[in-house]
């Protein structure tokens, strides 16, 4: 695996990894009207583009495809941490947040913030961050749940 800087030529491929990342989300966490409002079918590749082209991410490659990518912000907030269907829990999360800590604590941050989904608040947990709130997030006339949590810029062992 190798993690790279965004290019434009990504914005489709992020696009769609990350439909169907919030589409295999189990319904008996957020159910069918909620993954649709979470992401649109199909994805708005335009919208996507147009932010992609603000957030810059880093984006996770394995054998020339996209696998994950995640947002870091200069204010040091997490804004999207997603990794495809098909390659989960093969530690591509771990090293996306491992590569935006460092970047992170290269810029002067020692604390990062997210405002976690109900399926990865366990994630940022395992790497000490602690949950600050409760929301209930309003997208396209459905309600979510996510968890606002701050933690150290400096990666925690998985316990």
């Amino acid at each position: 695996m190798k993690i790279r800087h965004y290019a434009a030529s990504d914005s489709r491929e992020i696009a769609d990894l990350f439909h169907d990342a919030i589409h295999a989300i189990s319904p008996g966490v957020y159910s069918p009207g909620q993954l649709e409002a979470w992401a649109p079918t199909p994805p708005d590749y335009e919208s996507w583009a147009a932010r992609l082209e603000r957030s810059r991410p880093f984006v996770a490659m394995i054998d020339n495809c996209i696998v994950g990518f995640i947002e870091l912000q200069a204010d040091g907030h997490i804004d999207c941490l997603y990794v495809h269907s098909q390659h989960q829990r093969q530690g591509i999360a771990a090293a996306l947040f491992a590569y935006a800590s460092k970047v992170a604590i290269q810029h002067g941050h020692t604390t990062l913030s997210v405002d976690a989904s109900i399926v990865a608040k366990p994630f940022f947990e395992q790497r000490g961050f602690v949950q600050t709130a409760e929301n209930s997030v309003e997208r396209n006339g459905q309600y979510l749940t996510n968890f606002s949590m701050t933690g150290p810029a400096i990666p925690q062992q998985s316990r």
